[in-house]
């Protein structure tokens, strides 16, 4: 939808009838062999992740023709097909809802159901198939607005709506005859063990007796030695006042016809996966197996990125603990810079393609003098490098503290065709970098500087999910079950504009989201910082 924003697609394709149910893309490429390894699928978002790692608005222009008289409805029309989230009933057009065995008035387990399903008609706590969320909330008035997001070039309003995430007064699984797997993929980040727990206690609300996790991530479906971890209220209860996974998590993992045959052999009907980009591809690519082998099973994610780089979502969980933690390490470096003669204190934090962690933590600690992230180039040497700007800070100020997320200068380091198992460039160190850089610049002008490095990322990763956090792993772990038993699969579930929305995955992972250079809040971020433009 070449002229629409990046947060919404990159390319507008008006679809044959029903082509939004089935033949999904992922990065523009069908999923026609089932026994893609599930590396190169990782690979592949990866790939279009460092190719497209802060996308140009495209062309209001290009791809709808605004002198047609119906084009907006033409757009909506073309959104809702896009994002209708795919349902059982797509596949099995005679399968027949029962009534929800989920209700707030009936907490504990209901046995065997040997007397029936039971329903509660005038508990008002379900929500209906038809509501929806609005996915833009500002009516931007020119397109010269700061964070501008417009469909055409007069930013005419369109009503862009999604799925309201929440508990069905009907479902589509006997929870007697549910086996549910939760699987976490990735690396380690604040808050997986909140969302494990909260999706296993609403999955015993609603009934279920098998419930088990899968070791290790995808991995755990093929090797020999990983077995099933049996999960139940009592294993998870006090789970969350401790960081990591407690089903552990790696990347990778066998092809996506090895993982449905384990789910069949098992017996698995509902699968949790817990991951990021990659992750979600893995889990499109296994809805659509399951689809392709018409096995009646529902495939949910749960976003886990503390960069925050999903795309459409207001934020992902583990992203507020990691601003928050990364005050301390701020807080470090400005002690040590302002306690040193001429002391310069550099903090590198998490954030590949995406700044939004570096951006957030600089602006909420107030320390900070030069933010630098992946989607602002800048130049280290010349009259309006980062260096020169330093230099006029220890002039003035006698110190300066400096802030940079891992995946900015990337230019001025040396490229390498090496990657992790995920399909993951790996990247250089530009903490180190600039270290070394700023103790070169300033020896060569016989002029004192006391440099140091802090490096946080991994105990930021393994932190507890801080309060905010806990609520927001608590919500989508209870909204992903209800997702499941509603019969919904191949989705996600995120909040949006403050609400809780289901999303069909495709629409989520086709570049990761990334800081706007012309938003208000980086706006706020350079404010706060008086930082130049270093080019």
């Amino acid at each position: 939808m070449d002229s629409l924003t990046p947060a919404i697609a990159p390319k507008l394709v008006f679809p044959e009838s029903n082509s939004h149910r089935f033949g999904r893309r992922l990065i523009g490429t069908p999923l026609r062999d089932s026994r893609l390894n599930l590396n190169r699928i990782c690979k592949r978002i990866r790939m279009q992740a460092e190719n497209t790692s802060a996308p140009a608005a495209p062309s209001a222009a290009a791809g709808i023709d605004f002198s047609d008289p119906d084009w907006k409805s033409k757009f909506q029309k073309d959104f809702e097909a896009r994002f209708s989230i795919p349902h059982l009933t797509d596949i099995f057009q005679d399968a027949v809802p029962i009534p929800s065995t989920f209700c707030l008035r009936m907490r504990t387990p209901t046995g065997d159901f040997t007397d029936g399903y039971p329903s509660d008609e005038a508990w008002n706590g379900y929500i209906n198939n038809k509501d929806r969320v609005l996915l833009k909330v500002i009516h931007y008035s020119s397109p010269k607005s700061a964070g501008a997001e417009c469909i055409d070039p007069d930013c005419t309003w369109v009503e862009q709506w999604v799925h309201r995430a929440g508990p069905r007064e009907k479902i589509y699984f006997k929870p007697e005859e549910v086996k549910a797997a939760i699987v976490t993929c990735g690396g380690l980040c604040p808050g997986l063990n909140d969302v494990i727990r909260q999706i296993v206690i609403t999955l015993e609300i609603y009934g279920v007796k098998r419930i088990v996790g899968i070791p290790f991530g995808y991995r755990g479906f093929s090797e020999e030695d990983l077995s099933e971890i049996s999960l139940s209220r009592k294993v998870v209860q006090n789970v969350h006042l401790s960081g990591g996974s407690l089903l552990g998590v790696s990347r990778g993992g066998p092809s996506i016809s090895g993982i449905v045959d384990t789910m069949e052999e098992r017996g698995i009907n509902m699968l949790f996966v817990l991951g990021g980009n990659g992750t979600h591809a893995g889990a499109n690519a296994i809805h659509n197996e399951c689809r392709k082998r018409r096995l009646r099973v529902a495939v949910v994610g749960v976003p886990k990125t503390i960069d925050n780089d999903i795309l459409l979502m207001d934020k992902t969980f583990g992203f507020d603990t990691a601003v928050e933690e990364a005050q301390r390490a701020i807080n470090s470096a400005y002690i040590e810079a302002l306690s040193a003669y001429r002391g310069i204190g550099i903090v590198k934090l998490m954030g590949r393609s995406s700044g939004f962690i570096a951006m957030h933590a600089s602006l909420s600690s107030g320390q900070i003098d030069i933010c630098l992230i992946p989607e602002v180039p800048f130049n280290l040497q010349g009259p309006n490098g980062v260096l020169r700007h330093l230099k006029y800070l220890l002039e003035t100020k006698g110190f300066a503290v400096v802030c940079v997320a891992e995946g900015a200068g990337q230019n001025y380091l040396r490229k390498t065709n090496a990657t992790d198992a995920s399909g993951n460039i790996v990247l250089g160190d530009i903490g180190v970098h600039l270290q070394q850089e700023i103790k070169k610049y300033f020896k060569e002008m016989g002029s004192a500087a006391d440099v140091k490095y802090i490096d946080p990322t991994y105990m930021i990763r393994a932190c507890r999910a801080n309060a905010s956090d806990g609520i927001l792993c608590a919500v989508l772990g209870q909204n992903a079950v209800h997702g499941a038993f509603a019969g919904y699969s191949g989705i996600t579930v995120g909040i949006c504009n403050t609400h809780y929305v289901y999303l069909p995955i495709p629409e989520v992972i086709s570049y990761p989201r990334v800081v706007d250079p012309n938003s208000r809040m980086w706006h706020r971020c350079l404010t706060s910082t008086g930082q130049p433009d270093f080019i």
